[in-house]
């Protein structure tokens, strides 16, 4: 073990990730589990419905309004602390939550990112035990990191009241070991993802937003079609997303695993705290009755409000439908020239989809993406990764499962 800044962080060792096609490093392959990775992977045969149907008691409910999207759900809000976190990536809920669970004694562990002592922007799996030492784990890292390693040496320091805050591939695979584990009580708190990609892509992309890179020390994609960038000195800068140098980026920046997610909101987690629907705050998702639970410890630290929806999302994924297929498995980009592009960087905050319209659209972009990457890289695996959901959600721009794309019956019941 290697002992971090704090008294209750420790950072273990690990062992090398086995060498797999589609793999984001979820850190189960590094364990003695490893064999479960078979079952386990969101990315050989996810099996959400019946992974949220033993978490939540039921699998989404795609005649309830938004759960196709979203997962079950028992309520959604736009929420804030009233006291912002200093350093957090929004005001600093996710962390909180996990503060609480510590202070209270509800878990003796909680198993997150926290940044490299050799680069901010690098994850580096931690275990903490004091809640004073998760305020080092504020903010957003870009890249693949091992967290289900920690499993492992929690367990071997005696801790069976877990928490773990983790992303939608880390989740699926936590979910389906879950009863493995031995643990008497576990807290899952998700956060959306979708384009991860390495620590050294994520510093090349910081290389052509500024001319100093080592000096940003925030990015955020947020809500209102622009990217936050926070500098050293105090100083920040907004750019439209039109306006972003995706067109020079190299077109695997985003590894074919982040371009084929099939759960970007995180579904199987008992609570979920992102942006989309947030229009500026942050999107909470409970999803169960432990993350009910969870949302209490804050009872009185929050201010909830009503999600909103207006716009429309169809032209835009139609349009990013369109590019994708002109991409050949590219990032979906065409150059637009400057002066359309800065006469759309001002409509699109005020005519694009906003609140729970710009995360549906984001969800269908998604969808899109993976059936027409597997169709274009591994179209044998389509049957397998793409679960009815992510059809349904296609299925309102044309799009639909082609001869041996779907599980056939006798598959079905053999799986």
């Amino acid at each position: 073990m290697v002992e971090g800044n704090g008294q209750g962080w420790t950072v273990p060792s690990f062992a090398p990730a086995a060498p797999r096609r589609l793999c984001t490093d979820c850190g189960l392959s590094r364990t003695a589990l490893a064999k479960s990775c078979g079952t386990a992977c969101q990315f050989i045969r996810p099996d959400y419905a019946s992974l949220e149907a033993r978490i939540h008691g039921r699998a989404r409910d795609a005649d309830k309004a938004d759960e196709l999207f979203f997962g079950p759900y028992r309520r959604m809000a736009r929420v804030a602390l009233r006291e912002p976190r200093p350093g957090a990536q929004w005001t600093g809920i996710t962390t909180r939550l996990a503060e609480r669970l510590l202070e209270t004694g509800a878990v003796d562990a909680v198993l997150t990112m926290a940044p490299d002592p050799s680069d901010r922007w690098k994850p580096m799996p931690v275990i903490i035990t004091d809640p004073a030492d998760m305020a080092e784990a504020r903010g957003m890292r870009m890249g693949h990191a091992p967290l289900l390693v920690l499993l492992e040496p929690a367990r071997a320091a005696g801790h069976r009241r877990i928490a773990v805050i983790g992303i939608p591939c880390q989740v699926h695979a936590l979910r389906a070991i879950e009863a493995e584990l031995g643990l008497e009580r576990l807290y899952v708190i998700g956060t959306p993802c979708s384009d991860n990609t390495t620590t050294e892509n994520f510093h090349k992309f910081l290389s052509l937003l500024s001319d100093d890179p080592d000096t940003i020390t925030y990015l955020e994609f947020r809500a209102d079609y622009h990217v936050e960038l926070r500098f050293a000195d105090g100083s920040h800068k907004l750019i439209p997303f039109l306006h972003l140098p995706l067109a020079d980026l190299p077109g695997d920046f985003f590894p074919l695993t982040c371009r084929t997610c099939v759960d970007y909101t995180n579904a199987l987690a008992d609570v979920t705290v992102g942006y989309m629907a947030g229009e500026g705050e942050q999107w909470l998702i409970v999803r169960n009755e432990r993350g009910e639970e969870l949302v209490g410890l804050l009872q009185g630290e929050i201010v909830e409000k009503p999600l909103r929806s207006t716009g429309k999302r169809d032209g835009a994924v139609k349009g990013f439908l369109i590019n994708t297929e002109l991409a050949a498995g590219g990032l979906p980009l065409r150059r637009m020239p400057r002066p359309i592009r800065a006469i759309m960087a001002r409509l699109m905050p005020i005519i694009g989809p906003k609140g729970l319209e710009f995360a549906r659209a984001r969800l269908e972009m998604k969808a899109i993406e993976t059936v027409l990457h597997l169709r274009r890289a591994e179209p044998r695996k389509l049957k397998s990764m793409v679960p009815d959901h992510v059809w349904r959600l296609v299925a309102r721009y044309g799009i639909a499962p082609g001869p041996g794309e779907r599980p056939s019956t006798s598959e079905d019941r053999a799986a």
